[in-house]
């Protein structure tokens, strides 16, 4: 007989499954630490699986619940959905965010498309900038959330809701060894993109040359199919055709995350926003 998931279990899961510690994952839904762990039990008894390793040091998924995370924030985000267009139709307003346009287009069209199915009368004004140039924005009041790239593990602000393993991507591979120094493809500064390159090859000892700059994704990516230079991509991003280089014979690139920054006193369409992000965007492992 078919057992029915009670979501809230659920819910506790998957709030463990991002926080990383059962005590965060308590605040996090105003519970006692106590009462989550019995939740978790409960979701385990019901999936005949245990789904959490847990030890004084360190809390983490094990194989059954990694498989069963994407179920998880997908019954959540369902739900959520549904309960949003039946119970707040009325919610309206303006919500400002801020995102890397690389970012923008490949991981957060599907996103807000579920937002804005979920709450129609909320207005979206989403702006594509440079990560230094959204936080300066923020600082100065001209978005209610930003996504930012950051270090890993940084103290800075923010929820990490996504990392991105960083590659080098080039035409062909002949293009390493070229006289004159590598040719590179990178937006103008302030880019994190750029600035990991750079400090990569500087480490390395390895000559460079800034070949093409441009602000747009679009147009450093013609300028590396063009075979005028080497860019700097998440590995998941890389355009078919392109070549990865990813060590060897260039320098390795650490991680970047992307980072959820919003203000303090949010609205309520934007409180929505970044309840959605956070849900929706899979939490990479560290």
């Amino acid at each position: 007989m078919q057992s029915n998931l009670d979501l809230d279990l659920v819910r506790a899961f998957l709030a463990i499954a991002e926080e990383k510690s059962f005590s965060r994952a308590a605040e996090r839904l105003l519970r006692g630490q106590s009462a989550i762990s019995l939740q978790i039990k409960r979701l385990e008894t019901a999936l005949g699986r245990r789904l959490i390793d847990r030890t004084p040091r360190a809390v983490s998924l094990n194989a059954a619940g990694a498989a069963f995370l994407d179920d998880a924030r997908q019954l959540i985000a369902l739900n959520d959905a549904a309960v949003a267009r039946l119970s707040e139709p009325q919610l309206s307003g303006t919500v400002r965010l801020g995102t890397p346009e690389d970012f923008a287009t490949s991981h957060l069209p599907r996103v807000l498309a579920r937002f804005a199915e979920a709450y129609p009368a909320v207005a979206l004004e989403v702006t594509c900038d440079l990560t230094l140039n959204l936080a300066r924005g923020f600082r100065e009041g001209g978005f209610d959330v930003v996504l930012l790239k950051r270090e890993p593990a940084s103290a800075g602000p923010g929820i990490r809701v996504w990392r991105e393993h960083l590659v080098w991507v080039a035409a062909s591979m002949s293009l390493l060894d070229r006289d004159g120094g590598l040719p590179l493809v990178a937006s103008p500064p302030p880019c994190v993109y750029r600035k990991r390159a750079v400090a990569a090859l500087t480490r390395a000892g390895r000559r460079w040359r800034m070949a093409y700059s441009c602000a747009s994704l679009a147009g450093s990516l013609a300028a590396v199919r063009a075979g005028l230079g080497v860019a700097v991509l998440p590995r998941e991003m890389v355009p078919p055709g392109l070549a990865v280089i990813d060590g060897p014979p260039l320098p390795a690139l650490p991680d970047a995350e992307i980072a959820l920054v919003s203000g303090r006193r949010l609205s309520l369409p934007a409180r929505k926003l970044h309840e959605h992000i956070v849900r929706s965007l899979e939490q990479q492992p560290v």
